[in-house]
């Protein structure tokens, strides 16, 4: 599959940056094809692992009925903003990543995601632990298995 060239390549981040960018933002926004075809986004809480993403959502929802119906989406993610010298403008980095989405079926593997998820949004080991045991049963675990990455830096003013 071909997707499109970034338009504005000098501009364009490394398949490192990206990675980078990834693994330290904490939240991103999902699109999916959502009711009657009109995209559906949302924010969510996320965790990137060997080449794919993960989230968590409840058992049944608008998130969950559109990546059932089709399996593409897309999935955008901002670094923090760095405030340029100018003292008005910023610059950070953007990154979205195209694949497709898939429920993870397999118990173990959804503790697994789970897990990494808890560790990168809770203080310690045991709340992670205990979130686990409390609401693993009350969610769902979707992977986003990345086809393609395009990332640039931006200096929004």
């Amino acid at each position: 599959m071909d997707f499109r060239e970034m338009r504005r390549f000098k501009q364009q981040l490394s398949d490192d940056d990206c990675l980078r960018v990834l693994r330290r933002s904490p939240r991103g926004v999902l699109a999916v094809l959502g009711d009657m075809g009109y995209p559906y986004t949302v924010p969510l809480n996320f965790v990137y692992d060997n080449g794919c993403i993960y989230f968590h959502m409840a058992l049944q929802g608008h998130k969950l009925d559109a990546l059932r119906a089709y399996d593409k989406g897309s999935f955008n993610v901002l670094s923090e903003p760095i405030p340029a010298d100018d003292g008005w403008s910023f610059f950070f980095d953007s990154v979205t990543v195209f694949g497709r989405l898939s429920e993870v079926k397999d118990e173990a593997e959804k503790i697994e995601k789970l897990r990494l998820l808890g560790q990168k949004y809770f203080p310690t080991k045991e709340m992670v632990e205990d979130d686990i045991r409390k609401n693993a049963a009350r969610c769902t675990v979707v992977g986003l298995k990345i086809e393609h990455t395009s990332g640039k830096h931006v200096h929004e003013r």
